[in-house]
């Protein structure tokens, strides 16, 4: 039998994990009944805090990740990691590099762990990672760790889902050039050089130190600088509490409501451009109101073309209330 949306909301009210999977599926589907699962279990959203784990790829940020789960674990908490990989451009599915990095925790039952394809979209995340996310909060997980696939200029998308950003780099890859030239330095809320034990780490947190003194320096703006070595655990505990303490701070300041609205907004905008595309254009289930025949005319500059088109558009739909 197939599974139903009651199914579901009754599998997410009973912790089953193949259910939260199964909604998963539907929202990468864009599956037509999608819209009114998701709204069902909104009321749930807003328990979990969010990481996003960014920066240029090399960095370890799937090793890093696997050891802040142990510590988290360690604290009884569960776990939830969504991990955008780069797409395979044989099946368009994610080449799942994240999830064979953390095989240690995959029979966990309170660790989950969902890799997605970015199928060519820009900036390091999939087209419906803020509705996946979402689903994962809703489930009643504690911490929410994303990752993305460390695609340098076009990372700035973290910003829209995530709680925290950390920002993770390694010596002798020319980080600190990239870090400017990439904008991460106005992303990060934490940095972290990872591979520490590596040659280059004292210049790399030099430089860095000397970014931030002048980016931020009338604006009072505090970016930690922590040092991990991932593979061996050196400096992830002092890390995770370097999180947890940035987490109260941004809570007690009114920050996370802010971002939380701010994240609320963009996503309204969004499911708005996307509702108004389908209704001009048309999509696989509807014909749009503007037809081809009126986009091939060319007796008009564009400007005016499209004003007159929604000047007829917006005048029709007068005329029929």
């Amino acid at each position: 039998m197939p599974v139903t949306h009651h199914d579901i909301l009754e599998g997410f009210a009973g912790k089953e994990r193949r259910m939260l999977s199964r909604a998963i599926t539907l929202a990468e589907r864009e599956a037509p009944g999608f819209p009114g699962l998701y709204d069902a279990l909104y009321a749930q959203v807003g328990t979990a805090a969010r990481l996003g784990v960014t920066g240029p790829p090399g960095a370890g940020k799937s090793t890093l990740l696997s050891a802040l789960i142990r510590e988290y674990r360690a604290q009884d908490k569960d776990v939830a990691v969504v991990a955008v990989d780069p797409t395979s451009p044989f099946t368009g599915g994610a080449l799942l590099g994240d999830r064979v990095r953390m095989q240690e925790h995959v029979l966990d039952p309170q660790v989950f762990i969902r890799s997605m394809a970015t199928r060519g979209a820009l900036g390091g995340f999939a087209r419906r990672t803020h509705e996946v996310v979402d689903l994962v909060d809703a489930f009643g997980f504690d911490r929410i760790l994303l990752e993305t696939v460390g695609v340098g200029q076009s990372e700035h998308d973290i910003l829209s889902e995530a709680d925290l950003v950390l920002v993770v780099l390694h010596p002798g890859a020319g980080d600190s050039i990239q870090a400017l030239k990439a904008g991460l330095t106005e992303l990060a809320d934490l940095f972290v050089i990872n591979k520490a034990d590596q040659k280059g780490a004292d210049r790399l947190e030099t430089d860095l130190r000397e970014m931030l003194e002048l980016r931020f320096r009338d604006h009072g703006k505090d970016v930690p600088i922590l040092r991990t070595v991932a593979t061996t655990g050196e400096g992830v505990s002092e890390l995770l509490g370097k999180i947890e303490s940035k987490l109260a701070e941004f809570g007690a300041q009114g920050e996370l409501t802010r971002r939380r609205q701010d994240r609320r907004q963009a996503q309204v905008r969004r499911i708005l451009e996307q509702q108004l595309h389908n209704q001009l254009f048309g999509s696989e289930a509807q014909s749009g109101r503007i037809r081809k025949e009126q986009l091939e005319d060319t007796s008009l500059p564009p400007y005016t073309q499209a004003t007159n088109l929604l000047k007829e558009l917006w005048g029709a739909k007068e005329h029929s209330e």
